[in-house]
């Protein structure tokens, strides 16, 4: 009698850790996504942070009314080939004077005039060739584009962030240089497809037509 009662226990027991191994395999997440996640440094994760982080700086930017630059560079009015010439490729956009002040009208309205901005600034540090200017131009632009207390900072990966750091404790007229190319190549491959098919643009481009049309 008391061996039977103690199998019957020891079944029940064993039926009972089964169950409650079932319930937990059920609830543990998806072997695979977890690994996936955790060998890719969670860049799903890391993505969704980079754009709400975005969201909030233009948020914040338009409740603050931070006033970017306005003043553009001064420049002739662009011919209907200069024009037509900025979809050609973005670095005769970017050679440009004319093309670079209607770009960057266009990065206003997608907020992010900043990247413009800085890249300017850094095409005027290079011409500078006195030290006290040199040093105060480069920390003006770190305060303004690198610091992550700006509301104008731009978007640079962790590696170019160290190379600034190390080349501020001596900065020359390319201490950006780095962080200059991969704003050069964000725009390029991020906001120029997106310039070529905008109003702004094709307004541009009838424009000129329609005026050479009429001559």
């Amino acid at each position: 009698m008391g061996g039977g009662r103690s199998e019957t226990s020891a079944l029940s027991g064993a039926g009972e850790a089964r169950g409650l191994t079932t319930t937990q395999n059920s609830q543990r997440p998806n072997a695979c996504c977890f690994c996936w996640c955790c060998c890719c440094s969670c860049s799903c994760l890391t993505i969704r942070n980079e754009e709400e982080r975005r969201k909030r700086r233009r948020r914040k930017r338009i409740s603050q009314d931070t006033k970017m630059e306005t003043k553009l560079e001064p420049c002739p009015k662009p011919s209907v080939e200069e024009i037509r010439m900025w979809s050609q490729s973005f670095d005769k956009l970017m050679r440009n004077p004319a093309g670079r002040n209607v770009f960057r009208e266009f990065l206003r309205t997608e907020y992010s005039e900043e990247n413009m901005l800085f890249w300017l600034a850094c095409e005027d540090l290079k011409q500078e060739i006195n030290k006290s200017a040199i040093e105060e131009k480069a920390r003006s632009i770190y305060e303004d584009y690198i610091s992550i207390l700006s509301p104008k900072e731009v978007s640079l990966d962790a590696r170019v962030r160290e190379v600034i750091n190390r080349k501020m404790q001596d900065p020359s007229p390319h201490t950006f240089e780095d962080a200059q190319l991969q704003i050069y190549t964000l725009m390029h491959r991020d906001s120029y497809p997106r310039f070529l098919s905008s109003n702004i643009y094709k307004t541009l481009v009838q424009g000129g037509s329609r005026s050479s049309s009429e001559s």
